[in-house]
């Protein structure tokens, strides 16, 4: 579960939001509050607040969201039990509150407004508010079974891991067994393995690198291993293809049937291999290689 947390001062607005009927809005929770529309209980929170002029962001906004599929089975009486719970966490227990759960989207979630003034005229201290809701949230999530924001980053993480390893496994293969010659050649040829290869070409139609799309994901070359960033990768080919596939004059190369522009970093690395297989096939001449 994920938890978010900030002050506001347009209290009745994001109410409104909150309460929206078309999105199937039911409330789960309500606090030392009787009103039943947005401009009720915006209201009562003002008769509260009046007490204490000097704050602007009286009213705080909570968003606590269970995972996808935690959140489709937890009743309205489940998600007022965790609200509850969340407001013990954050010391908010005596504060006027109403939450609303939304159902209308995949993503199950409950939005919770409270007073930031207290019956005695004092404001609650909003520091590090988002990073407090996260760790209540986690506690929360702890206490009651469900799936925590760690647990959740932790799994995408593994997701990504995963992912890459693919991504870089059909790369090696392709460039072992097939050794294209050409940029186009390249992608065509991941392609036919579902990857798909998205050149990053600037303003300037200069060539900054690959973005590799799989399985949903969007990785930068270098995201996906060092090996496969864009340098490494137009050098990789190059070795391949031999003269002719950068034009010296301009640094270009063709790609997706037109001349592009390699980005100073690409060709300056691409510049520096050349004269280091030069020096190197030179040595082997004169030792008699």
């Amino acid at each position: 579960m994920i938890g978010k947390g900030k002050s506001i001062s347009h209290t009745r607005a994001s109410m409104s939001y909150g309460w929206n009927q078309e999105k199937d809005a039911e409330v789960v929770y309500s606090k030392h509050l009787a009103g039943e529309t947005p401009k009720e209980i915006t209201e009562e929170f003002k008769i509260i607040q009046e007490q204490n002029a000097r704050c602007t962001n009286n009213t705080l906004s909570f968003v606590l969201s269970p995972t996808i599929e935690e959140g489709k089975e937890l009743s309205a009486k489940s998600l007022g039990e965790i609200t509850e719970k969340f407001l013990k966490e954050m010391k908010l227990q005596e504060h006027q509150a109403i939450g609303f759960v939304h159902r209308d989207q995949q993503h199950t979630h409950v939005h919770l407004y409270v007073n930031r003034i207290d019956f005695n005229g004092r404001a609650y201290n909003d520091s590090f508010i988002g990073k407090r809701s996260q760790q209540a949230a986690e506690n929360v999530a702890k206490e009651m079974g469900l799936t925590t924001a760690r647990e959740v980053q932790q799994e995408k993480l593994d997701k990504i891991k995963l992912i890459r390893f693919e991504i870089k496994q059909v790369h090696e293969k392709v460039m072992a067994e097939h050794r294209p010659k050409d940029l186009d050649r390249y992608i065509k040829l991941m392609e036919e393995k579902d990857i798909k290869v998205v050149p990053s070409i600037n303003k300037s139609n200069r060539l900054q690198g690959f973005r590799f799309e799989f399985k949903g994901h969007s990785l930068k070359g270098s995201e996906v291993h060092r090996s496969m960033s864009g340098s490494r990768l137009v050098m990789g080919i190059g070795e391949n293809a031999g003269k002719g596939f950068v034009k010296n004059k301009d640094n270009t190369v063709s790609l997706m049937g037109r001349a592009t522009q390699l980005s100073g970093n690409i060709a300056l690395k691409l510049a520096k291999q050349v004269i280091k297989q030069s020096i190197q096939k030179s040595a082997g001449f004169e030792i008699g290689y």
